[in-house]
């Protein structure tokens, strides 16, 4: 059985907040159940490691939970967030400009190397 979960968020669309709900709330569950559990943001999904953007935008609209709050809260419970490398150039972000819970950038031989690992799982978003 695997103990680990890798979730790519990739072409998640940020216009739909209830598109990014589950999987930061996959991962929180995850995280509590005592999996290692990764979540890398590449394309459009990586504008929300960027400081400023998660903040802006909600689940459910009124709600006054933002996604950088699920992302806190998936941070405290374990998981770790990652940024592609391709975003910084995508986005114009450098380092500086991420969010403290993204936990490195990782680029495509990252991504396709913890892919294969036989103790691995992997959520597409």
């Amino acid at each position: 059985m695997a103990d680990r979960l890798i979730i790519i968020m990739a072409n998640t669309d940020l216009r739909n907040g209830e598109e990014l709900g589950a999987p930061i709330f996959q991962a929180s569950v995850a995280a509590a159940m005592d999996y290692e559990v990764e979540v890398i943001c590449t394309a459009t999904a990586g504008r929300l490691m960027k400081k400023g953007e998660a903040e802006k935008l909600t689940v459910k609209e009124g709600s006054p939970k933002t996604v950088y709050d699920f992302i806190k809260d998936a941070h405290e419970a374990g998981v770790k967030f990652m940024c592609c490398s391709p975003n910084l150039d995508l986005f114009d972000m450098t380092k500086e400009d991420l969010i403290p819970e993204c936990e490195g950038i990782v680029g495509g031989a990252h991504l396709i190397e913890q892919i294969m690992e036989e103790d691995t799982k992997v959520l597409t978003y």
